[in-house]
């Protein structure tokens, strides 16, 4: 069923409960307030105790041996086995009855009555005491209230029939001008995706449930947009990135295929330069690969050692600073944290690499960790103020860096896996070592 059948279906099936609702009431209050009016006529015959004589009252008095007194003979059907019963004692108080006899509708009243009794002398003036249980029985016609309740009933048929007929137009002129804006919306995201043009944004509209789709959906095609540019600009930053080096690797295939004019100084020194050039173009698309995996990663999220893991990296670190003689000094406190242990492995690693990179021979390198803060400093030149909000880009390298190996991704890598780990990362300098001092925070737990 579709959405518009689904609504006129609402519409109906609300109408048709309403409907059915009032006409029940409509009929039970009326037939309560009829059969009502008439037992209060009955109750009002028998408190007058017969009217103006017995005779002349619409009763009869029926005793326990079965003996009947009557102005009249009562019609057949009106001193039944109920009656009899509450004659005989074995019924006590009173009853109201609607019987019919022959096509005829009565209501009934029976009144028990004791022995001792007081009622009027059925068969002289006067006051009688009765010697034994008996019944006394009022009737007054019912088949005209009968018929009214017929005429309501189909009264109140044909206004339920009309009633509904009328919502069910109602429903589908309502579900039509309802979802007349639901249309118009989903024709333009239809057009939006058959054009693929992320630029476009939906009209906000008022303030109901239509302008919050609208709203949600312009934020999700500005993520869209966004994601689409981001994904572009790495595109062309990699393929600047990468031609260089395939330049270079290029050049140098060239002057090999002459190797054999070459002294072997200058092989060495080619083979040399084709190997870093190979080892930077690997390392290149190793970073690509990371920062292609987005905001989230794959892999088991558990409870970790936050100086646990970061020890682990200072030790891979410690391989590559000797060669430059760099002492890597540790200081670090238990502290949890939740996340993926190989994330953060990455980004701590980069950030040691970068600072090994930048720390002259035989200088220091200082680790900390303390209640979910991780602090990397280094002895180099540090980040200028001007390049702090830039450091953190795909591809930036300061002036500084550039005439050394690198991609320009390291510290990009570092701060997606931060902000993974719902964290921050933040640079300064060292007051002590005088460097750059790259500090991540963490949630611990």
């Amino acid at each position: 069923m579709t959405f518009r059948g689904r609504v006129i279906a609402a519409t109906v099936i609300a109408a048709t409960l309403a409907v059915v609702l009032a006409s029940l009431a409509s009929f039970l209050t009326t037939r309560n307030a009829l059969t009502h009016s008439v037992d209060e006529s009955l109750l009002q015959a028998y408190n007058r105790g017969g009217g103006e004589g017995f005779e002349s009252s619409p009763s009869a008095l029926v005793l326990a041996n079965g003996r009947v007194y009557a102005a009249n003979t009562p019609p057949k059907g009106v001193i039944d086995t109920t009656v009899k019963k509450y004659a005989n004692g074995q019924l006590k108080g009173y009853t109201f009855r609607t019987i019919e006899i022959g096509n005829q509708a009565v209501r009934e009243l029976v009144i028990g009555l004791n022995p001792g009794d007081t009622i009027p002398c059925p068969t002289s003036s006067g006051d009688c005491q009765l010697p034994t249980t008996a019944a006394e029985v009022f009737t007054v016609p019912f088949s005209g209230q009968i018929a009214e309740l017929r005429n309501l009933v189909r009264t109140l048929l044909l206004v339920s029939a009309g009633v509904l007929l009328m919502a069910l137009s109602l429903g589908v002129l309502l579900a039509r001008a309802a979802l007349h804006p639901l249309e118009d919306v989903t024709d333009d995201i239809e057009d939006i995706a058959e054009t693929s043009d992320m630029s476009r944004r939906l009209e906000e509209g008022d303030v109901d449930e239509l302008g919050r789709l609208r709203r949600t959906f312009n934020r999700l095609l500005g993520t869209v947009e966004d994601s689409q540019l981001l994904q572009r600009q790495l595109v062309l930053d990699a393929s600047h990135e990468l031609r260089t080096p395939l330049t270079s690797l290029r050049t140098n295939a060239q002057v090999l295929s002459r190797a054999q004019q070459l002294a072997p100084e200058d092989l060495e020194q080619l083979t040399h330069d084709m190997v870093a050039q190979v080892d930077e173009l690997a390392a290149l698309v190793g970073d690509l690969a990371e920062l292609a995996r987005g905001e989230r990663s794959e892999g088991p999220v558990a409870q970790l050692r936050l100086d646990d893991v970061v020890e682990e990296c200072v030790e891979t670190a410690r391989t590559y600073a000797r060669i430059k003689n760099v002492i890597i000094e540790v200081d670090l406190e238990t502290s949890m944290f939740v996340g993926r242990r190989d994330r953060l492995v990455r980004a701590v690693s980069n950030l040691l690499t970068n600072a090994i990179k930048f720390t002259p021979a035989g200088s220091e390198i200082r680790v900390t960790t303390t209640a979910g803060v991780i602090t990397v400093s280094d002895s180099g030149p540090g980040v200028a103020p001007e390049d702090i909000p830039l450091i953190f880009n795909r591809f930036w390298r300061s002036p500084l860096s550039r005439g050394l190996p690198g991609s320009g991704l390291g510290l990009s890598i570092v701060d997606q896996v931060v902000a993974e780990l719902d964290g921050n990362v933040e640079v300064d300098r060292d007051p002590i070592l005088g460097g750059a001092r790259f500090s991540i925070t963490l949630p611990t737990v």
